[in-house]
């Protein structure tokens, strides 16, 4: 008679059993084939090239990544993190960083509110050029659309300096970023700005404003309804200076 060792075959089962599970789940990702769920429950998801790019990503906000620049994952240097920001982030065939959509906000222990959305779009190998927003603390709030001058050296210089400082003490980190900066002019900035604010706590900040600038920076047409709905249109001059006013004062 045939004796059966009752744990070599449990053994036996429950290999043979794994094998089974593991290649019916990963025959579900197959290139060729498709899989489908009901709910799928997930701190982060990575899309990809064929050849591994990275496109896109959706996360949560413990498993955001730092700015990626050609597939090379930098530190959050923008404290995306400390943001409490999730959502998506977007990537060209490069693998660098492009735009995205992202979210946050909370009520912390004191009591004090934070809540946000911003969708962006990056100039190539540079920062945001087009901007979408809204923020509200719980009393004041705004919405504001930006269209933004980016200079035209590679932000991956201003990355790999980041790099090679960041264990520095924090006074030679800021000498060190203002010696980058003087061979790297930073661009004009916001040279169109669509803004809505309301700010019950600061009612002289409450406004539906159109800014516009010129290639230094420098405001100089600003379209305006004050608080009280009395709209302007003002020109001003390369010191700020207001030269005409529709309608005069």
């Amino acid at each position: 008679m045939v004796r059966i060792n009752g744990e070599k075959l449990l053994a036996t089962y429950a290999g043979v059993l794994t094998l089974g599970v593991t290649a019916a789940l990963l025959s579900g990702f197959t290139s060729q084939g498709n899989a489908r769920f009901d709910t799928i429950t997930v701190q982060r998801i990575n899309v990809v090239e064929p050849d591994g790019k990275l496109r896109m990503v959706m996360t949560n906000n413990n498993r955001i990544p730092g700015v990626v620049v050609n597939g090379h994952e930098y530190a959050d240097y923008g404290n995306r993190k400390a943001s409490t920001a999730a959502g998506l982030l977007f990537y060209d065939a490069q693998a660098t960083e492009s735009g995205g959509l992202t979210f946050g906000g909370l009520k912390d222990a004191q009591g004090q509110i934070s809540r946000f959305g911003h969708f962006s779009f990056d100039r190539y190998n540079q920062d945001q050029m087009l901007t979408i927003s809204a923020a509200d603390d719980g009393t004041n709030h705004r919405a504001e659309i930006k269209m933004i001058d980016q200079p035209n050296w590679s932000i991956q210089e201003y990355l790999d300096l980041r790099d090679s400082i960041q264990h520095l003490p924090p006074e030679e980190q800021e000498a060190a970023i203002a010696k980058f900066f003087e061979t790297h002019p930073q661009g004009a900035g916001v040279r169109t700005l669509l803004s809505n604010q309301n700010y019950p706590s600061l009612p002289e900040e409450t406004r539906n404003t159109v800014n516009l600038r010129d290639d230094a920076g420098r405001e100089r047409a600003r379209l305006t309804i004050a608080q009280d709905g009395t709209p302007s249109l003002e020109f001003l001059d390369t010191a700020g200076n207001v030269t005409h006013r529709y309608p005069p004062n």
